[in-house]
């Protein structure tokens, strides 16, 4: 792989990248958790298992929501998580597992293309294929 290449899937290069519907293989998972310390434990046990490359937390976020039958207003964190799309069933099970929420947010979006030597990095830094 060119490392030059400012956007590329492994092993291709620029122009094949743009041209085609540049799937790579990869999703960042969002996750809401009840404050940004049970998104960082959250984010290190799936580190940790390799189950994703790493974790974003963000603090603070407000989030207004239908609940059992009445609107909530509360305050929350997110992480965001970038992994492999083959290990996505796996983190979802984990995500499942330790999460406090009865119905957490697990939630997966593609990605369509990136900068090449992410992509080896977050390849690298995941579990095996699945």
């Amino acid at each position: 792989m060119d490392l030059a290449d400012p956007i590329c899937m492994p092993g291709k290069g620029i122009t094949p990248c743009l041209e085609e519907a540049m799937e790579t293989g990869f999703i960042t998972v969002l996750v809401t958790a009840g404050n940004a310390e049970a998104a960082a434990q959250l984010a290190r046990a799936l580190v940790e298992e390799r189950l994703a490359a790493c974790g974003n937390v963000i603090p603070n976020l407000r989030s207004i929501y239908r609940w059992r039958g009445a609107v909530h207003d509360e305050g929350e964190a997110l992480l965001i998580l970038k992994t492999r799309a083959s290990l996505f069933e796996k983190l979802r099970a984990r995500v499942v597992e330790l999460h406090s929420y009865e119905v957490p947010e697990v939630v997966a979006l593609e990605i369509q293309a990136g900068h090449g030597p992410f992509l080896d990095w977050l390849a690298d830094s995941t579990g095996p294929e699945q």
